[in-house]
């Protein structure tokens, strides 16, 4: 029976890892076919590579997404500690159950309702769609996951730290800047970058909000896929691919180090 359940525990987990990843194999494969039609094969070349490189919409469409994704990321993080802050401290105020179901509504909210809502948003106050309104649509949807993330580590957080603070003579700005800051320093980062990575893959608020300029990466490869899949889109994934992987490995390795390094001075 338990070779039995170990035997199908293991059929499951492999299958699961080829239904995530065979499609992102193929698309690195085809990364490197020397052939413009992305099915055919007809030899190893890094030409698709070279066009990449070449192509100025791919590149001010990337650093458009990265100007967008830091600027959003940001308000969002500063939003979401100053809203797990607020429900955390706050235990009683009148709409508290209110600006606790609003403040995480975008998480459940399907992004077409946000979208659209954003959208009409902007005509009624006669805002020009571009930098800013996409900034403000990813603020909006991210803030939600920064203050579930932060207020999980808050509900942790001993007070008595910050009452020492107090005692010492901090203000209660220097007490949160001093004590608490710093504790919930992990969850804070771990906001940034959940939040930073939902506004580089934002697509749907992107196209309800985005304006002539400001075009970021995936609605410029949602553009070009409609009319076709050029085989500089397999080249980008694949890059995208690679950095992401990169930074998985480091992460890691640097979690492995210091959890090395505590048991060696336990």
């Amino acid at each position: 029976m338990s070779r039995t359940l170990s035997w199908f525990g293991y059929a499951a987990l492999v299958s699961g890892i080829v239904f995530l990843y065979l499609p992102i194999c193929v698309v690195i494969f085809y990364s490197f076919n020397g052939s413009e039609f992305i099915t055919l094969w007809s030899g190893f070349s890094l030409r698709w590579y070279r066009s990449l490189f070449h192509n100025a919409n791919y590149w001010s469409a990337g650093w458009i997404t990265l100007k967008i994704a830091l600027a959003s990321s940001t308000i969002a993080t500063l939003l979401g500690v100053m809203a797990a802050c607020a429900l955390s401290r706050l235990r009683r105020f009148p709409g508290r159950s209110l600006f606790a179901g609003l403040a995480v509504a975008p998480m459940v909210l399907p992004e077409v309702i946000s979208g659209l809502s954003l959208l009409l948003l902007f005509v009624a106050l006669g805002i020009d769609r571009g930098f800013l309104t996409v900034v403000i649509a990813h603020a909006t949807m991210s803030m939600c996951f920064v203050c579930v993330v932060v207020s999980a580590r808050l509900s942790q957080f001993d007070l008595t730290i910050e009452e020492a603070a107090r005692d010492l003579g901090a203000t209660p700005l220097q007490a949160f800047f001093l004590a608490t800051l710093p504790v919930i320093m992990p969850a804070v980062i771990s906001g940034f970058v959940l939040a930073f990575s939902i506004s580089l893959d934002s697509l749907v608020l992107s196209s309800f909000t985005t304006g002539p300029g400001t075009t970021t990466l995936p609605l410029r490869i949602y553009s070009e896929v409609k009319r076709g899949i050029r085989p500089e889109i397999n080249a980008l994934s694949t890059l995208i691919v690679l950095v992401v992987a990169i930074a998985v490995i480091m992460i890691s390795i640097r979690t492995k180090l210091r959890g090395r390094d505590r048991w060696e001075t336990t």
